[in-house]
């Protein structure tokens, strides 16, 4: 009787090569993702959250504190200069960043699937320019608490890629140290 059990659930030849063939098929699937994280050297994925427009500073630093309090796989947090209203993040998981972003204020949700990393990579490779500011030169201050006022540049870093400027509008000149891309050049002193 135990016999005749294991005879009728005995596969049968043909449903022998059709398993077999699965895991062929499988096997080869398995080793097409394997030979791609190879040459990618990337494993993470990139998504895109949709952010109030001009406030994508402040979701930042919302989303950094959350992945640092939380202690979530994160990687990173991208704000590309130009692109207003979106912010990526980089993680394994897209569970990871919907935590990360969830309750924080001015954030409008995941945009539906990720993100290849082809189509913001021309926004994440900073370009060297060269940098035309000489001492003397009349500035404006676009980045930073003194965002809008004017200055003068009191000496120039390149090697630190910062310039030393006097606000113009100030009683007292005070000389402040700023990142070079934190200004630009209004009309040159002659």
């Amino acid at each position: 009787m135990g016999e005749d059990i294991l005879k009728r659930n005995k596969p049968t030849e043909k449903e022998l090569e059709k398993i077999k063939e699965q895991d062929k098929h499988i096997d080869s699937e398995l080793e097409k993702k394997e030979d791609a994280k190879g040459e990618e050297g990337i494993s993470t994925h990139i998504f895109a959250i949709r952010v109030t427009a001009n406030r994508e500073d402040q979701v930042m630093s919302f989303l950094i504190s959350n992945i640092q309090r939380k202690k979530m796989n994160v990687y990173s947090v991208i704000r590309p200069h130009g692109l207003r209203g979106y912010i990526f993040a980089e993680a394994d998981v897209r569970q990871d960043v919907e935590e990360a972003a969830f309750g924080v204020p001015y954030s409008r949700g995941l945009l539906p699937g990720e993100v290849p990393y082809k189509e913001i990579e021309h926004m994440l490779e900073q370009a060297k320019k060269d940098v035309n500011i000489k001492k003397n030169d009349i500035a404006e201050i676009i980045s930073g608490p003194f965002k809008r006022q004017q200055c003068k540049i009191a000496r120039v870093d390149k090697a630190k890629e910062e310039v030393v400027v006097e606000l113009l509008e100030a009683a007292i000149p005070i000389p402040i140290t700023l990142k070079m891309d934190a200004v630009k050049v209004v009309r040159r002193e002659e």
